[in-house]
């Protein structure tokens, strides 16, 4: 299910996909808690302050055991992170979080130890033994030696 965040960070619209795990929790809590304004309402039907969403977020984290440090602000960089360690494209993450430029975009997708791992260096497709006289792997360790030497 795709739903509208009107007056998001920034004042910004932006569209978001919303999973159907917690599209669940969401009617649960709209049965029982019967919101008029907003879906989540602070006193008095009133949007959240971020105070008390800081607050919120502090105790949850507590409860949770998570001993990071950071605000709220760090769940749209993990969001951001994780999406695009799972192969979204950058374009798509851009828009999701309504930024303007690329370059603001790529701050939030930090490059981690599991993207990297999934790097494939072309010495791993070479013989370095020596038991397996295949022609192909001697041109190959030449032809590294050559970029080594030329990097270098």
């Amino acid at each position: 299910m795709i739903i509208n965040i009107r007056h998001g960070k920034g004042n910004k619209d932006r569209i978001v996909r919303l999973s159907e795990n917690v599209l669940e929790l969401t009617r649960e809590y709209f049965k029982l808690y019967h919101p008029k304004g907003f879906l989540i309402e602070g006193k008095g039907g009133n949007i959240y302050s971020a105070s008390s969403i800081w607050k919120i977020f502090k105790h949850a984290k507590e409860a949770a055991g998570i001993k990071m440090k950071g605000g709220v602000h760090i769940l749209r960089h993990s969001y951001a992170t994780h999406i695009h360690e799972d192969g979204c494209d950058i374009r798509y993450i851009q828009e999701i979080l309504g930024h303007k430029s690329s370059k603001t975009t790529e701050i939030y997708t930090h490059v981690s130890t599991k993207s990297i791992q999934k790097i494939k260096n072309p010495i791993e497709d070479v013989d370095l033994t020596g038991k397996n006289k295949n022609i192909k792997d001697h041109k190959k360790i030449k032809k590294l030696t050559v970029i080594c030497q030329i990097r270098i």
